[in-house]
């Protein structure tokens, strides 16, 4: 039993929403199914770290979701800054009920456990807080992810961190993430958000005792990355 994680499907099997106009993106569907199923065993667990699906409601994500549930192993889903199919957690629930999505779990202010850890995140937002807009959602992500680590202390678990945006992007910081991370001794934290050229500006390794890995589908080949 092992725990992986990808970032950043963008299925589209509903939406007219093609990836494949972008640079390394060709036959990304086909290529994630095949590194997917060689890569994951059924007693596997998948973190899926936001940008799931274009789809814009239940509806036209029900194609993608299919396939996802299909995947081997258990899938943990948080929101991206694309998956405006997403909607309160009762709702989400009785979508993957209704049609036996068995195979996955929606995070939102909670954690999933795993061994003895437990899976953790949010969605969080981008690096910048001078519009107030801004700074009211970094504000709500931020609290959000405490949320979700508290749950898993007060579970017994040691939280593993997984997140959208990226806490840091070349010299740009985002405090109430990190504030949040260094709270609570976060050592891990797992991201995805970045594509293409932005892949060079990644914060990869050790930064202050937390080990930061970007796991977007482009960026690692359509392969799950292997996390424990």
């Amino acid at each position: 039993m092992s725990l992986y994680a990808i970032a950043d499907l963008h299925l589209s099997l509903s939406a007219n929403k093609p990836m494949n106009i972008f640079e390394g993106w060709d036959n990304y569907v086909e290529r994630l199914w095949e590194n997917w199923q060689h890569t994951v065993g059924e007693d596997d667990v998948v973190v899926i770290p936001g940008d799931v699906s274009w789809a814009i409601n239940f509806s036209e994500a029900k194609a993608d979701f299919d396939f996802i549930n299909k995947l081997n192993g258990h899938k943990v889903i948080f929101k991206g800054n694309h998956d405006y199919w997403w909607n309160t957690m009762s709702k989400m629930n009785v979508f993957l009920n209704e049609n036996s999505f068995d195979s996955i779990t929606i995070l939102n202010n909670n954690h999933y456990p795993y061994k003895e850890y437990g899976i953790c995140g949010t969605r969080g937002w981008i690096n910048e807080t001078e519009v107030p807009a801004d700074a009211k959602v970094l504000a709500r992500e931020a609290g959000r992810l405490e949320t979700s680590i508290k749950s898993a202390i007060a579970d017994g678990k040691k939280p593993i961190v997984f997140l959208h945006y990226p806490p840091i992007f070349t010299n740009d910081c985002n405090y109430d993430i990190l504030d949040v991370l260094f709270k609570y001794g976060i050592d891990r934290c797992y991201y995805g958000h970045l594509h293409g050229k932005a892949h060079r500006f990644a914060v990869q390794g050790v930064h202050d005792g937390i080990n930061y890995q970007l796991v977007s589908g482009d960026f690692i080949q359509f392969c799950p990355k292997l996390i424990i």
